[in-house]
């Protein structure tokens, strides 16, 4: 089982309209794809807040090429939009995590 980690500093100022955002738009689309069978969505505590919140998304994979065809053919689409609706209020970065038994 693969974990796609996107990891996003939000502004204060968009908090609110970016969750719902989220929710009822960026990631249903995102699992619309087919390439995901879970998601997990989380808050980060215990972070300076000053500038902004933190949240992860963390979308389940079975295989590898699952994921590298979401990377290939839809990050940057799903990139493009949250730019092209939030501008510079936010900032992400990516991980891919496999899980260890």
């Amino acid at each position: 089982m693969l974990a796609y980690n996107i990891t996003t500093k939000v502004n204060n100022s968009i908090v609110n309209e970016w969750l719902l955002w989220q929710k009822q738009f960026n990631i249903p689309e995102i699992m619309s794809t087919g390439l995901f069978y879970e998601y997990r969505f989380f808050k980060l505590h215990d972070h300076d807040e000053t500038e902004g919140r933190t949240f992860v998304l963390q979308l389940f994979a079975k295989e590898r090429e699952e994921y590298d065809k979401y990377i290939r053919d839809y990050s940057i689409i799903f990139r493009e939009k949250a730019f092209q609706k939030w501008g510079n209020l936010f900032i992400s970065f990516q991980t891919l995590l496999q899980s260890v038994h």
